[in-house]
């Protein structure tokens, strides 16, 4: 068990880089902006928690809920890999593209969910291109997260 867990969490940070190159080639390519949301959302978090990300200025304010924003982006694609290194076995003959769709789409809500429950974003608001924005990286993390469990686990 402790095997599956280290190889979907090695599998899970290949999968995030998958999904950060996919997102900054779709930025490269069409000239699109970062996302503002994470960064946000640290802010909230961090509000509801007590913690003074403002304390000595807001330059360093924005700083920290950017560098919390992307520290968010890594636990998901860490802990997201970590469930699908333990889940995986259980699965049998799943065919690995399924069950990397499935992943991807398990790190997307990990991401999505607290944008929508905490009002940071509205999804309903997003639009086809905004959706394929978030939809073709996740499903990179997913399917490099299931290749590299694979490869690892000796599949």
């Amino acid at each position: 068990m402790m095997r599956n867990l280290l190889v979907g969490v090695a599998a899970g940070a290949a999968g995030t880089v998958a999904l950060n190159v996919a997102t900054y080639a779709d930025m490269a390519l069409r000239g699109r902006p970062s996302s503002a949301a994470p960064a946000q959302l640290a802010g909230v978090l961090a509000e509801k928690a007590g913690l003074p990300l403002a304390a000595d200025g807001e330059d360093k304010a924005g700083n920290r809920k950017r560098g919390l924003g992307a520290l968010f982006g890594y636990v998901t694609g860490l802990g997201v890999g970590a469930a699908y290194g333990l889940l995986r076995p259980s699965l049998g003959n799943l065919p690995a593209p399924l069950a990397g769709a499935g992943a991807g789409l398990a790190a997307m809500a990990a991401g999505d969910v607290p944008l929508a429950v905490t009002g940071v974003s509205d999804p309903a608001t997003w639009g086809v291109s905004g959706w394929a924005a978030d939809l073709v990286p996740h499903l990179a993390y997913g399917l490099v997260t299931a290749a590299v469990f694979d490869a690892l686990h000796g599949e």
